[in-house]
C-alpha cells in the first residue's frame, strides 16, 4: 500500500472506533495538517461535522454541544497555535465534567524542534487539564495497527466518559502527502472492536441505612443542592427532603427549581435570606448534605463557614473534591441520584412538618414577595427584573443558558420555583466570560429553543462565536444586557477606588452591537422599555435563527436597585424573626 492509501485505512479505523463507542458529533477547525482525519471524518455516514473557523470559538462549540448532550464530541485541529486556542474550553471541560475528544494533527517527528513552521510542542500540551493523552504511533498498514488505532479510539471515549468525565487529548505526527485515498475508506463497520463495560459509584445497601440512622433523628437538617445535570435528580432529591423534613436550597443550576408542582420543601430565595446577618444566626443548622458543585450564592458561602458544630456531608458522584472552603466533616463518593433513591425507599413515612421547616418556607415566601412589591414597579430597564420578566415568558420545555458574573447571580435571586421544565445551563468550572456565546450555540443544537442571557462584556468577548449560527443555521435568542462595562465590579471593593475604577474594572466600550449582529444574519431589537421588552420575547419563540435583544441598563442604578432590595428584605426577614422560635 502506498502512504495515501496507509492514511485512509489507518484513519478511517480510528474515525470508526469513535463512531462505535457513541461519538456522533465532529467540531472541526479548518488546517492542512488535519486534512486527511478532516475528510475521514465528514465522510462518515454516522458522524455530524461542524466547521467552526476560530478555533477557540469551536471548543467552546463543542463544550456546549457535548454539555447539552451529554454525550461525548470530537474535536480536531490543525497542529501549532490552532491547538492553543482550545485550551481555555479543555479546561472548563475538565472542571465541569464535559467529555471532550481533543484530536490535534502535528507535525512528524522530524520536523519538530528544527525550525519547522506551525511547529510547537504539542505532547502533554494540555497538562493536567486532561485525563488521558496519547502520542499516536505514525500511521502504518497491517492488521495489527489497525487494531490499535481503533483500540485507542473507543479508550479515548471511555477514559472521558468514566467518572469524573471529562477531556481527552490524542496528539496526531502525519507526515505528507495529506490526502487519503478517499475510495479505500471503510465506513460500513464490520468489526465491533473492543467492548468496554462501566459500572455506577454505589454505596451498598448496608452503609446507606447507617447513614439513614445518622440522618433521620436530625431536625435541623439542609440539604444543599449546587451545580449537578442528571436528569431523575430533581426528583429523587425532593423526595428524600420531603421525607426527612429538610430544606432544599437550591442553586439554580441544580435543575430542582424547575418542573415543580405540589408539594415540595424547596428554598429558593436563600441568596437573600442569607444576606441578614440575624437571619444567618438563626438558621444554624446540625446537619448540611450538599449533593453537586459549588453554590452560585456567596452570601450562602459565608453562612456555611460560620456555622459551628455542625456535620457538614459533601456527596459526589463524580470522584471529585470540592470543598475550597473545607468545612467538609464527611465526603460521600457515590452517585447523587441513586443515593437519594435508595434512601427515601427506606424511609416509610415522611416527618412531619416543624418548626425548622416552616420558618424556612415563612421566610422564603416573605423573601420572594418582598422581591416582587421591590421589583414589580420598577419602570427604568433594570437587571434583575430582565430575569424576573424573563421567568414569567420563557416557554415551556426551554432552557437557559447563563452568563457569568452578574446574570449568573442575578438567576439566583430572580429566578424562582416554576411549573415549567427549563434547563438552566452556564460554563461554572473556572467561572470565565470567555466562549459563552460558542458553548450556547453548541447546546442550540440538542436544546431548542434556547434563550442565551449574557453581559455586554461577555458577549464582546465571544462575537467570533455568531459565525456559527449563520454557517449552521442555528436557532438562538441572546439577550444581552448591556450596562456598558463589567457590572459585577461595582458590588466589590474595586468599586471604592473611583480614579482608576472605569479604566481598570468598569471598562466601558460603547460598542454598537446592531452592526456586529447584522454581519452574521442575525435580527436584533434594542428594548428601550418592559413593553419592548415583552414584544421581543413573544416573538423570540417564533423566531428561526440568531435573535439578539439588547437591554440597556445603568450600572449605578443596577447597584442601587440591588442593594435597596436586599436591605428591605432583612428588613422583613429581621421582623419576622423576632417573634419566632425555631
Amino acid at each position: 500500500m502506498n502512504h495515501q492509501e496507509i492514511l485512509a485505512v489507518y484513519l478511517s479505523s480510528f474515525i470508526s472506533g469513535l463512531v462505535q463507542s457513541g461519538v456522533k458529533d465532529i467540531v472541526i477547525s479548518p488546517g492542512s495538517r488535519s486534512t486527511p482525519l478532516a475528510l475521514i471524518a465528514a465522510e462518515h455516514r454516522n458522524m455530524e461535522v461542524y466547521v467552526n473557523v476560530d478555533e477557540r470559538s469551536a471548543a467552546f462549540f463543542a463544550l456546549g454541544l457535548a454539555k447539552a448532550s451529554k454525550k461525548p464530541v470530537a474535536l480536531l485541529c490543525t497542529s501549532g497555535t490552532a491547538a492553543a486556542n482550545y485550551y481555555p474550553a479543555i479546561i472548563e471541560a475538565n472542571l465541569t465534567g464535559v467529555p471532550l475528544i481533543v484530536l490535534t494533527a502535528d507535525r512528524p517527528h522530524e520536523l519538530r524542534d528544527v525550525g519547522a513552521p506551525q511547529a510547537i510542542d504539542q505532547l502533554h500540551l494540555y497538562g493536567d487539564h486532561v485525563k488521558w493523552f496519547a502520542e499516536m504511533a505514525l500511521p502504518e498498514s497491517g492488521a495489527r495497527q489497525l487494531k490499535y488505532t481503533k483500540t485507542t479510539a473507543i479508550r479515548a471515549v471511555k477514559e472521558a466518559m468514566v467518572k469524573p468525565k471529562g477531556p481527552v487529548h490524542l496528539n496526531f505526527p502525519l507526515r505528507e502527502p495529506l490526502i487519503p485515498s478517499m475510495d479505500l475508506l471503510q465506513n460500513k463497520v464490520t468489526d465491533s472492536g473492543l467492548a468496554i463495560e462501566s459500572g455506577q459509584l454505589v454505596l451498598p445497601p448496608s452503609k446507606v441505612r447507617e447513614l439513614l440512622e445518622e440522618w433521620s433523628p436530625v431536625e435541623r437538617g439542609l440539604i444543599i443542592c449546587g451545580p449537578i445535570d442528571e436528569p431523575d435528580f430533581p426528583n429523587a432529591v425532593q423526595m428524600l427532603a420531603i421525607k426527612l423534613g429538610f430544606p432544599i436550597l437550591a442553586d439554580p443550576l441544580s435543575q430542582v427549581r424547575s418542573n415543580v408542582a405540589g408539594e415540595h420543601s424547596i428554598i429558593d430565595s436563600y441568596d437573600a435570606i442569607l444576606k441578614s446577618e440575624e437571619a444567618r444566626d438563626a438558621l444554624q443548622p446540625e446537619l448540611i448534605i450538599r449533593f453537586g458543585g459549588i453554590p452560585v450564592s456567596k452570601s450562602l458561602s459565608i453562612f456555611l463557614n460560620g456555622i459551628q458544630n455542625a456535620e457538614h456531608v459533601v456527596v459526589d458522584g463524580s470522584s471529585g473534591w470540592r470543598d475550597p472552603n473545607n468545612v467538609a466533616t464527611k465526603m460521600i463518593f457515590s452517585d447523587e441520584t441513586e443515593l437519594c433513591k435508595e434512601m427515601a425507599g427506606m424511609i416509610s413515612d415522611k416527618k412531619k412538618k416543624s418548626s425548622w421547616m416552616n420558618t424556612w418556607k415563612s421566610l422564603d415566601e416573605i423573601t420572594k414577595q418582598t422581591i416582587a412589591t421591590s421589583i414589580i414597579p420598577q419602570n427604568e430597564l433594570d437587571e434583575g427584573k430582565v430575569i424576573y420578566e424573563l421567568a414569567k415568558l420563557l416557554p415551556v420545555e426551554s432552557t437557559v443558558f447563563v452568563g457569568n458574573s452578574m446574570p449568573i447571580r442575578d438567576m439566583d435571586t430572580f429566578f424562582h420555583v416554576t411549573e415549567k421544565n427549563i434547563r438552566i445551563m452556564a460554563n461554572r468550572g473556572a467561572n470565565g466570560i470567555d466562549g459563552v456565546v460558542s458553548t450556547a450555540l453548541g447546546a442550540s443544537i440538542y436544546e431548542r429553543p434556547l434563550f442565551l442571557v449574557i453581559g455586554d462584556l461577555s458577549f464582546f468577548h465571544d462575537l467570533n462565536g455568531l459565525l456559527a449560527a449563520k454557517m449552521h443555521k442555528l436557532n438562538i435568542n441572546i439577550i444581552v444586557i448591556n450596562n456598558d462595562g463589567g457590572g459585577i465590579f461595582s458590588f466589590l471593593p474595586q468599586a471604592n477606588e473611583p480614579t482608576y475604577f472605569d479604566l481598570l474594572f468598569g471598562t466601558p466600550t460603547g460598542l454598537n452591537f446592531e452592526h456586529a449582529v447584522k454581519m452574521y444574519h442575525g435580527q436584533y431589537t434594542k428594548v428601550l422599555a418592559w413593553e419592548d421588552f415583552h414584544v421581543a420575547m413573544m416573538e423570540a419563540v417564533s423566531h428561526e435563527g440568531l435573535n439578539v435583544i439588547e437591554v440597556p441598563t445603568d450600572r449605578a442604578k443596577n447597584l442601587t436597585s440591588h442593594r435597596q432590595i436586599w436591605e428591605h428584605v432583612s428588613r422583613e426577614i429581621n421582623k419576622f424573626l423576632q417573634g419566632v422560635e425555631i
